[in-house]
């Protein structure tokens, strides 16, 4: 007699209108929109933490996230399993390039406190964070200065992963050789970050839009939020232009994704074209911003 086939546990459907419940709540929670194509992203993925719920269905589940006294942990681990993590190193090496070669050069000379603080938000699993120690390590005008990164993300497992520094192939998809015989070392399942560029980076877990935690991010000389904003629907994405400049000092830059821009979402920055790119500049104390018809300031696109 053949063994006994062992049989799957059915799927559990995700009926349109919880979906949109599920919808909104994940938006209110992190601004993260979700347009009707993402329905089958939430089925697939959450049918686990149903289980682990002990939730029948994802009307049980939704109940479960609005009610339960777990709620928090559980909202942000359904969160976690959503979001798109996608990143590697020196990913968008031009805006990389511009940052060193002139956002840097152009700091280092205004700056004799030799201080420098970045913002990383929306780090993920830790390259671009990593990515910048590295290069901030090949400066020789920075040498004995006082450097920190603080690289934040709204997922505990993407920071966990950071926080260890191990890394596979696909995250050296298009970085230089010599950074990683530099800066890594062999481990069983990769290679893993040494400490030098690790010990710049201080990690933390940190939604966008959670406005109570904010007081641990300020006077930010650069803010990096690369391919994040994309997510968010334009509330949401005025929002977080208004945290960062609050959080970046007179004169600082905010480094967006090549897919973003801030056209239509907010006044509080200035346009700057650099040799390969564009970025923004929150105005210097000394800028009186230019009236345009109505009282509003002008800002670029």
């Amino acid at each position: 007699m053949g063994m006994p086939q062992q049989t799957m546990a059915p799927k559990i459907e995700l009926p349109d209108d919880v979906f949109g419940l599920l919808q909104e709540l994940v938006y209110g929670h992190s601004g993260l929109r979700y347009d009707q194509h993402a329905k089958y992203l939430f089925e697939t993925r959450l049918q686990y933490r149903l289980k682990q719920c002990q939730c029948n269905s994802f009307r049980d589940y939704y109940l479960y996230l609005r009610y339960d006294h777990r709620r928090e942990d559980e909202l942000a681990e359904c969160i976690d399993l959503i979001a798109i993590h996608e990143t590697y190193f020196f990913r968008e090496m031009n805006q990389l390039t511009n940052f060193t070669q002139e956002l840097l050069p152009e700091f280092v000379r205004q700056h004799p406190q030799r201080t420098l603080r970045i913002w990383s938000a929306g780090c993920s699993t830790g390259e671009e964070p990593y990515t910048l120690a590295m290069l901030l390590l090949e400066q020789p005008a920075l040498t004995g200065w006082d450097i920190e990164i603080v690289a934040t993300d709204i997922s505990p497992r993407v920071l966990q992963h950071a926080r260890k520094g191990v890394y596979r192939e696909s995250s050296f998809r298009v970085m230089d050789p010599a950074y990683l015989s530099r800066y890594f070392e062999p481990a069983s399942i990769g290679w893993r970050l040494m400490d030098p560029p690790r010990q710049l980076v201080t990690f933390l877990c940190l939604n966008l839009l959670d406005a109570q935690r904010q007081g641990i991010i300020w006077g930010m000389d650069f803010i990096f939020c690369r391919n994040v904003l994309i997510y968010f629907d334009l509330e949401a994405k005025q929002r977080v232009a208004e945290i960062f400049s609050e959080k970046l000092r007179p004169g600082g830059h905010l480094l967006l994704g090549h897919a973003e821009s801030l056209l239509n979402v907010s006044t509080a920055f200035h346009l700057r074209h650099l040799t390969h790119d564009l970025v923004y500049q929150k105005p210097p104390i000394s800028s009186r911003p230019t009236m345009a018809p109505g009282g509003t300031g002008t800002t670029g696109a």
